[in-house]
């Protein structure tokens, strides 16, 4: 059974007053991307705050209030009035330094106008010029008003306190169900040969404009991604909690990864979303490659997909806008995924699927491949079993080593899983050539599936005193 939802606080105030440094402040994660730029936050960003008897899940609006000219300010603003009718209530930040603009007062209509408790937050109260700033804000008729200092923390534990206040009374029985069941799932994610059923983190990464976003809504049958042809439309690491058939999926859509010089040719912001994008790789259980059918696969795709390679974890490669490919007949697949397999040699273990985030195509089969990827990272094979394939394995196919020493595997034991992790305990120090550690990983997934994860495997050399030891 799912949790029941936490409350919503969302977070509302015009471009560049301090909501997206409060949002990370409050959360204790960097996820809102935080710059001098006005409107640098365009999703809807939401990160739960948890404490000893309070929960609620904080939302960040992005610039939806004020004049912009980003092409798609109309899309942040809508985004943020959906938000802000979900609200249990609402944390309006000013900027102190600033004092009163006209800009506030329509903010404050459009907060009144919601009808959910709300807290007015001057913020940047530790710079001496806000302090007769401050006193105009008071104008607003808002209680309570909180001075904060957001960059620095100052204030921040008694708007939290403000905020627990004005919490459903429902979300303090929530949250003690709700750490429950998380100690619950972190006990059965250390379970050995267990699949956790805790939920799956889902990093959906690839180049700008390959159908990301729109892949994501299509997900999550709702448009809660900012789409539209314009490359680098997404900037923030942005997530929704998806669930399938009883399994719980955290879905992140990234920023689009582009080649480094494009990016230091793109700015501060561009740079800031690369890295949450690789932030969100490393913390993912499941990459999904987006590619662009059309376009084929370059250079920049591999690096991407390196990367989940290297930090181990699941890959899925998901060949988005095949409702355009169906012009070059039934077999365009055949020559679609060969193409795939000779610029991702590394990545062979992947599936391919070919779908349309635009139609709905293949993508429940997506959600699918997900869950067995998921399920393979998190297989063991037991001890016993283990040793005798691989002794099996070594008579027919005996190792083989750079140094063309005779090795023999005396045991074999698997060490980890997420991903599996085999340690074989040999008669002298060494490393196996790649292409028999390469031999021995086909062997694995065709004895044991682990479909669509990396798989390492360590040689050590079994000795009684100290190991001459060598990894790979």
């Amino acid at each position: 059974m799912s949790t029941p939802r936490l409350p919503s606080v969302v977070l509302v105030g015009r471009p560049n007053v301090g909501k997206s440094t409060l949002f990370n402040r409050l959360t204790g994660a960097r996820r809102a991307i935080v710059t001098a730029v006005p409107g640098t936050t365009r999703d809807v960003l939401t990160h739960p705050v948890v404490g000893a008897d309070y929960g609620f899940e904080l939302t960040d609006t992005g610039g939806m209030f004020g004049a912009s000219e980003d092409p798609l300010h109309a899309l942040v603003f809508e985004r943020g009035h959906r938000a802000l009718r979900s609200a249990a209530a609402i944390v309006f930040v000013v900027d102190g330094r600033e004092g009163l603009v006209p800009g506030d007062q329509e903010i404050a209509a459009a907060v009144r106008s919601a009808n959910v408790p709300a807290i007015l937050v001057v913020n940047k109260t530790d710079d001496r010029r806000a302090r007769d700033g401050a006193l105009e804000l008071y104008q607003l008729g808002f209680d309570p008003i909180v001075e904060v200092s957001a960059e620095h923390g100052l204030g921040v534990g008694d708007l939290l306190d403000e905020i627990v206040r004005r919490l459903p009374a429902s979300a303090r029985g929530r949250l003690r169900d709700h750490d429950e069941e998380d100690e619950q799932h972190r006990s059965q994610r250390s379970a050995p040969g267990e699949h956790a059923t805790a939920e799956t983190a889902v990093a959906i990464v690839g180049r700008p404009n390959a159908g990301k976003s729109s892949l994501v809504n299509r997900l999550l049958r709702e448009e809660r991604m900012i789409v539209s042809e314009m490359p680098g439309t997404t900037r923030d690491s942005v997530d929704a909690v998806l669930m399938w058939h009883r399994r719980q999926f955290r879905i992140v859509d990234t920023a689009g990864i582009r080649r480094p010089g494009k990016v230091a040719q793109s700015g501060q912001v561009e740079a800031l979303s690369v890295m949450l994008a690789r932030r969100a790789i490393s913390r993912a259980d499941v990459v999904v490659l987006v590619l662009d059918a059309a376009a084929g696969v370059v250079e920049q795709d591999a690096a991407i997909a390196g990367e989940a390679h290297k930090a181990g974890r699941g890959i899925i490669i998901a060949a988005n806008k095949w409702d355009l490919m169906k012009v070059q007949g039934p077999d365009a697949y055949k020559v679609f995924d060969e193409m795939v397999r000779d610029h991702l040699k590394f990545a062979d273990y992947a599936p391919i699927l070919h779908i349309s985030a635009k139609t709905g195509e293949r993508t429940p089969k997506l959600l699918e491949a997900i869950e067995k990827v998921a399920v393979s990272r998190h297989k063991r094979v037991p001890t016993g079993e283990l040793n005798r394939f691989i002794e099996q394995l070594t008579i027919e196919h005996p190792p083989v080593s750079p140094g063309h020493r005779h090795v023999r595997v005396l045991y074999a034991a698997q060490t980890s899983v997420a991903p599996p992790t085999f340690v074989l305990f040999t008669n002298v120090a060494t490393k196996l050539h790649f292409s028999y550690e390469r031999f021995l990983q086909n062997r694995f997934r065709d004895k044991y599936g682990f479909e669509g994860t990396p798989i390492t495997i360590a040689v050590r050399k079994r000795s009684r005193g100290r190991a001459d030891d060598r990894t790979r």
